[in-house]
């Protein structure tokens, strides 16, 4: 999964990330609409991190999403 794809799944993510960012608010979110410049700014301004910090912890949040997608099986 890329940003991309996260901007068009936006609405069904945002209850994962607030489980991992409990202290972004809904008006967060909604600002945010999957936009991974808005994210790493809203990271930065609600937990005190620096930008390349909130950068790493938003890729990597991306990262665990694509791995945690079930796998499609070839001929069931």
């Amino acid at each position: 999964m890329n940003w991309d794809q996260m901007e068009g799944k936006w609405k069904q993510m945002k209850g994962v990330v607030r489980k991992q960012w409990g202290k972004l608010t809904d008006d967060d979110l909604e600002f945010m609409a999957g936009s991974k410049d808005q994210f790493v700014g809203r990271l930065q301004e609600r937990y005190g991190i620096k930008k390349e910090e909130a950068q790493k912890q938003a890729d990597e949040w991306l990262q665990a999403q694509a791995e945690d997608k079930p796998k499609a099986t070839k001929n069931r």
